[in-house]
C-alpha cells in the first residue's frame, strides 16, 4: 500500500467573505471524495477570506498509481477552483 498526502494552497484574490470563499472552492469534497482511494478536507486557512488550504490523502496499491492520481488531481484543481494555486506539497508515506 502506498499513501501520498497532497496539500494545495490557493490564493483567492478579491474574495471578501467566507461565504464567497466556499462558493469559489466549494464542491471539492463532492468531486474528489467520490473516489474511494481519495480522502479530502479543508485543512488550513479556514478563517481567511482570500486563502484556502486543502489536503488530499491518496492510498493505492502502487506508487505509480498514486503519483498518477496526484497529477490528475492537480490538473483538475487548476480548472475547477476560481483562484490561483500558490503551493503544492506531496509527501509519500
Amino acid at each position: 500500500m502506498y499513501i501520498a498526502i497532497l496539500t494545495v494552497t490557493f490564493s483567492l484574490p478579491g474574495c471578501g467573505s467566507l461565504k464567497e470563499k466556499r462558493q469559489r472552492v466549494g464542491g471539492l469534497h463532492q468531486r474528489f471524495g467520490k473516489n474511494p482511494a481519495v480522502a479530502v478536507c479543508e485543512s488550513g486557512e479556514r478563517d481567511k477570506h482570500d486563502t484556502s488550504e486543502w489536503t488530499f490523502v491518496i492510498a493505492m496499491t502502487s506508487k505509480r498509481e498514486v503519483e498518477s492520481l496526484c497529477g490528475q488531481i492537480e490538473d483538475k484543481l487548476q480548472g475547477i477552483v476560481d483562484g490561483r494555486i500558490m503551493n503544492i506539497e506531496r509527501e509519500f508515506i
